[in-house]
This record gives structure tokens, sequence and C-alpha cells, in this order.
């Protein structure tokens, strides 16, 4: 609070006197103009830290005043304080973007209110929030000892990323740092947990949760309709919190009307969990059933080319007699495209749009020194996200499905982790590329850092050869071939990756909604 600056603006500020004595008693300094053109002149002159607005003066106005005042610091907090309770004066000044608006006559514990809400708002703030955390800090430690179902890790993993987004914005890093190894713990569990239940969630009536190959069956078609068209977008490789970063983008078209979470299958990678969602099967099955569509990690060409192929064949399948279309986006030109061409959209019962950005962003975030700068944790990749979908063709989809009536479905494939540590792996040259799991018939690594599966049947995965088998990487650890080992490290730490068993990868959003 210490040399605080108050500019106060009326033409009667002698009748103030005794507000003015309050706040110098409170260690304010307190600047007084008698006019609009008086408060411009002294704005000029010092640099105040929040400005108090008479609406009705004479000469120049109060929200003339106000158009003034933010011209020369756009940033500087302005309260009016008015006479006069019309909502249309009410409105100009809130669309002038004032900080706060006062009814005459106010008394002085109105202005002290206002004036720490305003300046002291983000210290009030980080400290009610970090009080509240550590409240909540012992509870989820307690819980952490007793979770024990995939429901409880789905609201355990909720409350942490309900918490990790309250943090960030505070001006304690050391609570922060506090949650990070709650989540590290956490995860550190649900590997634990998963370990010792994924494979019983395919065994016939297990109580299981909704899976990427259920989540069609069980969860979308319900809310299919020939009376309202629903748009399916399927955000590649979308996480947990960095849908909650632009879910208030899109309550500005739509009401939510459900939220819950779904488990990616394992692999949690693109050409194994988004094939099971729209062809409503494992990859075993898909191998069985279609070999003409199905590919494995060591077949040449793109291991996601038929998932429209997929999805047709799932519909049929399920006996739905739906008129739809399937949209893959991978660039911003087929964004525009679909943009300019959606109203024809309308025929249809269901437009499905997989969006290939966030992605193609945590790929960049690898390969491109630019991207390493911009999503260098988990709170700029958050940013990044947000950003980029504020500014991106499928926002301007979704306002024009608001538009036209459609519900809208929000999902994703799988998540992604930001990897920390790597883990030595060994495998022949028939063993898959990617960093958070592996599968060949050659492989020696350490059995703490993974869940190994010898039979890959068990799981319902197809094995390469005979002798296959499937390793996930624990937690935040990536996999390092010994060859080349510390270039390998360097290059590859602190980026975004999937594949493996961690709550960012496994646990990710189902979100409906109706437009507004």
């Amino acid at each position: 609070m210490d040399n605080i600056k108050i500019l106060w603006v009326d033409d009667e500020i002698d009748l103030l006197k005794p507000h003015i004595l309050f706040l110098e008693e409170k260690d304010y300094e307190v600047f007084t103009a008698r006019s609009g053109t008086e408060a411009l002149e002294e704005i000029d002159k010092e640099n105040f830290d929040i400005v108090f607005l008479d609406e009705n003066m004479p000469g120049l106005t109060g929200l003339e005043t106000l158009q003034g005042i933010k011209s020369k610091n756009a940033a500087l907090p302005v309260v009016m304080i008015t006479k006069n309770e019309e909502e249309s004066i009410m409105e100009d000044a809130i669309g002038s973007k004032i900080t706060d608006y006062l009814i005459k006559p106010v008394n002085p514990n109105q202005i002290l209110l206002s004036i720490k809400k305003n300046l002291d708002h983000s210290r009030l703030v980080s400290q009610k929030t970090t009080s509240n955390y550590q409240q909540e800090f012992r509870k989820i430690a307690m819980d952490l000892a007793m979770v024990n179902s995939y429901e409880d890790w789905v609201e355990l993993y909720q409350r942490l990323i309900y918490w990790e987004l309250e943090l960030e914005n505070i001006e304690d890093p050391g609570m922060f740092d506090i949650l990070e190894s709650q989540k590290t713990e956490a995860n550190s569990q649900f590997f634990k947990f998963i370990s010792k239940n994924y494979a019983s969630w395919f065994e016939e009536d297990a109580d299981a949760p909704i899976m990427s190959h259920t989540l069609f069956r069980e969860k979308v078609m319900p809310q299919l309709s020939k009376d309202q068209p629903t748009l399916l977008v399927v955000i590649d490789n979308l996480r947990y919190d960095q849908w909650k970063a632009f879910e208030p983008v899109i309550n500005n078209y739509y009401k939510k009307q459900s939220e819950e979470a779904f488990y990616s299958i394992l692999p949690t990678a693109t050409q194994y969990a988004r094939n099971a969602i729209f062809s409503g099967l494992m990859p075993s099955e898909m191998e069985r059933l279609y070999p003409d569509l199905w590919k494995n990690d060591t077949d040449e060409g793109g291991k996601n080319l038929y998932e429209e192929e997929f999805l047709q064949r799932q519909l049929k399948r399920l006996g739905a007699d739906i008129k739809y279309e399937y949209h893959k986006i991978s660039n911003l030109r087929a964004g525009k495209k679909l943009v300019e061409n959606f109203r024809s959209q309308k025929e249809n019962d269901l437009c499905v749009v997989v969006y290939n950005f966030v992605d193609m962003l945590s790929h960049a975030k690898t390969e491109m020194e630019v991207i390493k700068e911009l999503a260098s944790n988990n709170k700029s990749y958050r940013s990044l996200t947000h950003s980029w979908f504020k500014n991106s063709p499928l926002l301007e989809i979704i306002q024009q499905a608001q538009v036209m009536g459609f519900k809208l479905i929000m999902t994703t494939d799988h998540g992604t982790i930001n990897v920390k540590n790597p883990s030595k792996v060994i495998g022949d040259k028939e063993t898959s590329l990617n960093l958070r799991y592996k599968t060949g018939k050659s492989l020696t690594y350490d059995n703490k850092d993974v869940l190994a599966v010898k039979d890959p049947k068990k799981i319902h995965l197809p094995s390469i050869n005979m002798s296959s088998s499937f390793i996930f990487a624990k937690g935040d650890l990536f996999f390092a071939y010994p060859n080349n080992y510390n270039h390998y490290v360097s290059y590859y730490r602190d980026t975004f990756q999937h594949g493996g068993v961690s709550m960012e990868e496994m646990i990710i959003p189902f979100s409906v909604l109706n437009p507004r």
C-alpha cells in the first residue's frame, strides 16, 4: 500500500474533505482536481495508481474525461462516481472500460473497498488461493492413499487441474511447485492403479470406465437426433487442462449440458486411440476384422488414413440411420475451406471434425526452438493452445454451428505429458519409435519404469510377431536408447509426448453443449 497515489476528480471536491482525510490516515496519497481538464493535466504530471471520477461535471463530462484518461494510460483504473442511475450512462461507462462504478452518496468504506478490490485484488486473491490450497493439499494427500476406482481417479485429477489453474496466476511460485510435486506423486499412484486394473477392464461384465472404443456407442450415439444436427469435434492430443483453458471462449456461444471424463486406451497414441473411437473396436479387433484398414507400428504409410471408413462401418454395425460427413483438418487452408462451406452441413444429422493443431503443436515443440520457448511448461502450453483456439477456423466453425442450431460435442483422443526423465530401453530394429511406449520382440528395460504387457492380446492389442510385447512409460518418463544417449535425452527432455500411462494422457474430457 506504500506510495499509492489516488487522483479524485470532482467539481465539488471541498465537500469530500472528510473522505480524503480518511484515506490519508490510511497512508494513501490523495491528489485532487476540480474538472476534467485539470485531471488530464495532473495525469501528465503524476503516475497515479487509481482515479475516482465524478460523472456529472461542468466542462468536460465524466465520460469525456474518462476517454481522455484512457487515451493517455489505458491501464489506469478509473472508478466512476455518479448520482445518475440511468442504465444507459452505466452502459456507456462500462463500455469505456471503467474499473468500478459507485452511486452517490458514497461513504469512506465504499471508497476503501474499491481501492482494495482494484489495487490489492491480486495480492488478496493470491493469499486466499494459497490458504485454500494449503487446506486442500492435506485433503488430497490423504485421499491419494485411499483412491481405488476409476471414478475416484477422475475426481482427484479434476481437483488437481482446478488447483493448477487457480495457482498459476498467484504470486507464490512455491505453491505451484508443491502442486507439481503432488501431481507427480498422484501419477505414481495412478500408474500402480492402471498396472493393477487396466487388463481387467476388458473382461466380460467388468466394471470398466467409458473408454476410447466404447465412447461413440455409449456417449455420442445417444446425443444424435433427426431433430437437431450435431457437431462432433475431436481435437487431437488435447489435455483436460487445455480444454478448461479455452472452455470460457466456447461458453460465449454454447451452454454446457454435461461434462464427463473418459479413459484413453493404451497406447495413448493417435493411431490406437482415435481409430478406436471411430471404429468402436480395440486395435486387435480392427486388425482381425478390417486388415485392409488397420496398420501396425512397423507398417509403411499413415496410420490414421481410414478413420472415416472405420466410422462408416461402426455406424452400420450400430444400425444408425443418420446422414453424416467427416472432415479432418490438418492445416489452416483446410480449416478455412470448411468455414466457407459449413452452411452445407445443415443437411446432415452429424458433422464430425477432427482437428489436428494441438498434436502438431506438441511435435513442433520438440522440433522448433521458438515453440520450445513459447511452450516451455504446462502453463505456457495451455496459454498457446488458448491463443490458437481464439484465432482459429475451429472457433469460426463453432460460431456458425451455434447460429445454425447445432448441438456441440467437444472431445479428444488422448492427452499428453511434459516428459522430464529418461529411462533406458534396448530393442531391435523392428521396435516402434514412440517415446512413451514400445512394441517389439526383444525389449530390455527397467522394470520399475514401465507397465510391461508380455501378451498384447490381454489388452486387445495386436502382436507384430509371435513374441512381441508392449511396454508403457510411467509418469513423466521417456524412453531413450543407449546409443547417443546424452544428445537424445537433451533433445527430448521437457517436450510433450504421449503413448504412456499418466493422468494427463489417459483421463480426457467429453463435453456436450447446447447453443445459446
